[in-house]
């Protein structure tokens, strides 16, 4: 009668027992890690929204915004809110009614560098352009008996702040347009207007309403 051997199971190696473990941890980890995503994704802070479009150089306090709660995440620093509006801000770009106000469109008042002048534009002023539209002003010097030389472009980049089209109050066939301009082309600005001569709105493509 022989001898039966009986085999014996191999130990797992520390490899193995470590491949395992190390499995576990990433499945672990993994699923905080999307827990994580979706618990940021739903948390909101409150933030402000523009209740009307805010024009470059405008005084904006509480009753030009409004809180608004919504999910940034990260984000969240990017814009302005209840606790980082300061009294006297003024807008330092154009934000049109209802979107999220970017913290660094507020600026502090003594460092604004525009300015508002009226303009009366010569022709007619499109629909489309209203407050926070991007124009070009253009000028064209008066010359002898009602004349004028070739329009030429005074200002390449302004923000209309308001439109008056009612001409009963203007009593006369132009527009009033208030528009936002740097300080450097009020001198020009201004100057075109004493002159006579004749001026125009033009709308570049870029609008806030």
């Amino acid at each position: 009668m022989s001898d039966t051997v009986t085999a014996r199971p191999r130990p797992r190696g520390f490899w193995a027992d470590l491949r395992f473990l190390l499995g576990i941890a990433l499945i672990v980890f993994s699923v905080a890690g999307v827990w994580l995503v979706v618990a940021a994704a739903r948390q909101t802070v409150p933030v402000f929204a523009a209740a009307t479009t805010l024009v470059p150089g405008q005084r904006v306090d509480a009753d030009d915004l409004r809180v608004v709660e919504v999910a940034l995440g990260p984000l969240q620093d990017s814009y302005a809110s209840p606790a980082t509006l300061h009294p006297g801000a003024v807008a330092a770009r154009a934000v049109p009614a209802g979107e999220l106000v970017p913290r660094d469109a507020l600026g502090d008042a003594a460092r604004a560098r525009t300015t508002t002048v009226v303009v009366r534009s010569a022709s007619d002023v499109p629909a489309t352009v209203a407050a926070g539209s991007s124009v070009e002003v253009w000028a064209a010097a008066p010359r002898e008996r009602g004349a004028f030389d070739t329009p030429r472009i005074l200002i390449a980049a302004a923000t209309v702040a308001s439109v008056e089209r009612d001409r009963s109050v203007m009593g006369s066939d132009g527009v009033a347009v208030e528009i936002v301009i740097e300080r450097a082309d009020v001198a020009a600005t201004l100057a075109a207007i004493a002159d006579g001569s004749s001026l125009s709105i033009v709308p570049t493509g870029a609008s806030g309403s």
